[in-house]
């Protein structure tokens, strides 16, 4: 990871030349200012001119009465053209003069991460990887023409630059992908794996979650096994210990990808972080006998790391020693980042009342942190009157302040939200050593130019999009709110109301904060999460102060005391106002607070981020441009008719299909997994499940080989009992018999059936319209014309939306082509060891 991050810091340095070289030249010297008034005046002039001249012309006296009404029409005509080439002109003007002042005060400087981050977001949203060659030429290109060709073209200078730092950011999301370089399991399969153990995490259930660093398979072996699985191990007196080698039956999975079209891609963000597959144990593993290490192995950078892992989840397990339950790990979440230990029922309480952000290692911790260490450490140096006068305390203070935090978010598991924070103190805290401002846009901006060249794929996440967008919206608002005119009154300064005015700033701070930081982060929530938190303001009132002035305080006295084992006390402290939080989270998710918004049509999100970053980052009026951005997409959803709903949604491995009815989803699972199904509900709007109807029994005996064969007898009985569910059962809704097939009839009359075993493809194909079946076969369609869905087809289209339409059965698809790095396992076969044609998935061999 350090050798990671010392690679990474290169192509950060290298970016932030560039930014530098081009920005500092031109934006601060006002002669695009110049350039632009000039040109604005010359256009007044020019159009100006020849109006002026119409208006003041004479009619001939000569004229019929006719024609001098039409002359008066004329000159109406001519004098209202004038009056609006006039206004346009001096809108014109006044849009050149804020535009000019923006440039001035160095807000387009602030646009780089805006248009790096464009850069890699296109990268990635491509359908095909996009030549390296041509991008190093256009970058080339677009360097030199910015520097020397375009000397008194302030304009084209800007454009140029704007350009290059796009084509920076696709080369930046280039170099991620080539260092990543993520073997992702193809199918899954269960075999025998050995690795090393490089982080673990426990949970509420007692069972421990191992990041393994493969060294190899068995029975069978894998022929393109992953660098790095996640395995979950049940059973085992102890925990293993990061380094320990273990061994077992274990069963993997590739990582998921959408669970509808359009949604979260999680293989994304696996192949990213180095995650090839996902499984389980069967039972405990077992710990093999450690290897010798060579000589120097101890000071390399996995090593080192290996340490630092083993410090951090050290740390964790005594936390959670001393507070039990819930309550140690929500403690060991703020200091770890380790969230799995906390219950589903405390988590989701958290998420509802708008808290869920506390457990995220972010600025709020970050800065609470950093503040406390900061402010108590002035005052330690302050009770020395020798030090305090002779040396710049602040300065020291800032120091130890930085410290604090680099230790902390060494600890903290390197979360982007977390690297964000830091990059961001660490900007604020070394502009104190140069006496410049710590809180500015301009901080902001680089803290996101650094993390976006160093890890591009963060900006399609949540964590980055609503940490940045929570943190510009403070930051923009706070300048505002310190440029404001300011008015001195006699009253709030009298010693009686000293302590009421403090403590009514200080929460009417956090009801800003909590109301500014709801607001900017809604639009990413509904993007990504569907839902809407509707009393995160009053949750983050209450436990703001609980926060600030007990779990934070106590849990950093806690942390300096841990070495020399007297933190029991503090952990306690700490312990007693993380109680009163989890009180204050449960009774208000009690209130019932979710918004669920469901998806929104694409082309809003990027509207409506476009009028936030210009409502954020510009000064002047201009950035009412951005409001009305946002007001407009707004109404424009509002107003326009929503998206008509698919009528039948399947999951990317066919096991899971729901019938989407009126007001609820009707699955063919009685308990449908909670994780694909969940997204289901937020994306479509339809909280309630309907689970299937069980029938009495099988229409043929229950078999355990799924390589059954039925004879003719039995496969006229199963069609004639699939058919008879599918007439007399509820409409839009499953009727299943168990371990063999379900059927439900949709609105339109179209039958769907899902079976669990081939041996009943044929009496599906025969009573249904459509089928879907999770057995992978090596055909694609069904003689009777039904349309097929199987295994092996979803592996490469993923997850599925079907419309019924005039013109036919309309299939979306979650994947159009699976030429991307982080799709190109869904193309391989493992049978002939090859990548088969990974072009645009096709669903017409399904017989859709």
């Amino acid at each position: 990871m350090i050798r990671l991050v010392f690679c990474r810091s290169r192509f950060s340095l290298i970016f932030q030349a560039i930014i530098l070289a081009g920005f500092t030249r031109r934006l601060h010297s006002g002669a695009w200012r110049g350039d632009l008034g000039r040109r604005m005046q010359e256009t007044t002039t020019a159009e100006l001119r020849p109006q002026a001249g119409v208006g003041l012309a004479d009619p001939a006296p000569s004229l019929a009465p006719a024609a001098g009404k039409r002359l008066v029409t004329t000159q109406s005509s001519v004098h209202l053209r004038h009056r609006l080439t006039s206004a346009i002109l001096q809108v014109s003007r006044a849009g050149a003069r804020m535009l000019s002042e923006e440039v001035d005060y160095g807000r387009l400087l602030l646009f780089s991460p805006v248009l790096l981050g464009a850069g890699s977001a296109l990268w990635f949203l491509a359908a095909t990887d996009i030549p390296v060659g041509p991008l190093l030429l256009g970058l080339s290109a677009l360097t030199v023409a910015v520097l020397v060709a375009c000397s008194g073209r302030p304009v084209l200078q800007i454009t140029l630059l704007a350009l290059a730092l796009v084509v920076s950011g696709m080369l930046c999301s280039q170099f991620e992908s080539w260092r990543a370089s993520t073997v992702i399991l193809d199918s899954s399969v269960t075999t025998t794996v050995t690795g090393r153990v490089e982080r673990r995490e426990g949970d509420d259930r007692g069972r421990w979650r191992y990041i393994l660093a493969v060294a190899g398979t068995a029975e069978p072996e894998v022929k393109r096994p992953p660098r790095r699985i996640t395995v979950i191990a049940r059973g085992a007196d102890a925990p293993f210990e990061i380094g320990d080698i273990i061994t077992g039956r274990a069963r993997l999975t590739p990582p998921a990808g959408p669970a509808l079209p359009a949604l979260n891609d999680f293989s994304f963000g696996a192949y990213f972080d180095g995650i090839g597959a996902n499984g389980f144990f069967y039972g405990a593993p077992t710990k093999l006998d450690p290897q010798v290490e060579p000589p120097g192995a101890r000071w390399t950078s996995d090593a080192l790391l290996e340490r630092l892992y083993r410090l951090r989840s050290g740390i964790g397990d005594r936390i959670r020693s001393i507070l039990p339950g819930d309550t140690g790990a929500f403690a060991a979440a703020l200091v770890t980042d380790e969230r799995r230990a906390i219950s589903n029922e405390t988590t989701e309480a958290l998420r509802q009342s708008g808290l869920a952000h506390i457990i995220a290692i972010s600025g709020l911790n970050m800065a609470l942190s950093a503040g406390i260490f900061f402010v108590g450490f002035r005052m330690l140096l302050s009770l020395f009157p020798g030090v305090a006068q002779a040396h710049p305390t602040k300065k020291f203070a800032a120091a130890g302040a930085l410290i604090a935090v680099s230790a902390y978010f060494l600890i903290s598991g390197f979360a982007v939200s977390a690297e964000r924070a830091f990059i961001m103190m660490a900007i604020m805290l070394v502009a104190v050593f140069f006496d410049r401002p710590s809180i500015s846009l301009r901080n902001v901006a680089l803290s996101a130019l650094v993390i976006i060249a160093i890890s591009p794929s963060e900006v399609l996440g949540p964590s980055f999009q609503m940490s940045f967008a929570a943190t510009l919206a403070l930051v923009s608002v706070y300048q505002l709110w310190k440029d404001r005119p300011v008015r001195q009154n006699a009253l709030l300064k009298m010693p009686a109301l000293r302590p009421v005015v403090a403590v009514v700033r200080f929460f009417g701070g956090v009801f800003l904060t909590s109301l500014i930081g709801g607001f900017s982060t809604a639009l990413f929530s509904i993007e990504h999460f569907h839902r809407l938190t509707a009393y995160g303001l009053p949750a983050n009132l209450a436990t703001m102060p609980i926060i600030s002035f007990i779990v934070m305080p106590a849990g950093l006295l806690a942390m300096l005391l841990m070495p020399f084992g007297l933190d029991t006390l503090p952990w306690k402290v700490v312990g007693f106002g993380l109680d009163l939080v989890i009180a204050v989270a449960k009774t208000i998710s009690g209130w019932g607070g979710n918004i669920d918004i469901g998806r929104l049509p694409g082309w809003y999100f990027s509207v409506a981020v476009a009028g936030f970053l210009l409502m954020s980052l510009l000064r002047t009026r201009l950035r009412h441009v951005g409001t009305a951005l946002i007001a407009v997409s707004t109404v424009t959803v509002l107003v326009l008719p929503a998206s008509r709903p698919p009528h039948l949604v399947i999951s990317e491995d066919g096991a899971l299909v729901a019938v989407v009815a009126t007001a609820a989803l009707a699955s063919n699972r009685e308990r449908p997994s909670d994780f694909i199904f969940s997204q289901w509900q937020r994306a479509l709007v339809l909280p309630t499940h309907h689970p299937p109807k069980m029938l009495d029994g099988p229409a043929v005996p229950e078999e355990k080989d799924r390589r059954l064969r039925l004879s003719r007898e039995q496969q006229n009985e199963a069609r004639i009992a699939i058919r008879t569910a599918a007439a007399e059962g509820e409409a839009e809704r499953f009727s299943c018999v168990k371990k063999a097939w379900c059927t439900a009839r949709l609105a339109n009359g179209h039958v769907v059936t899902v079976i669990e075993n081939a041996a009943y493809l044929g009496p599906a194909c025969d009573a249904g319209d459509i089928v879907v079946t999770s057995v992978r076969l090596r055909f694609a369609s069904c003689r009777s014309g039904a349309a097929l869905f199987t295994g092996e087809t979803l592996r490469r289209t993923g997850s599925l939306e079907l419309r019924f339409a005039d013109s036919g059965l309309e299939v979306t698809t979650a994947f159009d082509a699976l030429s991307r790095p982080w799709k190109r396992h869904r193309a391989y076969d493992w049978r002939n060891d090859r990548f088969i044609d990974s072009g645009p998935s096709s669903v017409s061999d399904s017989g859709g």
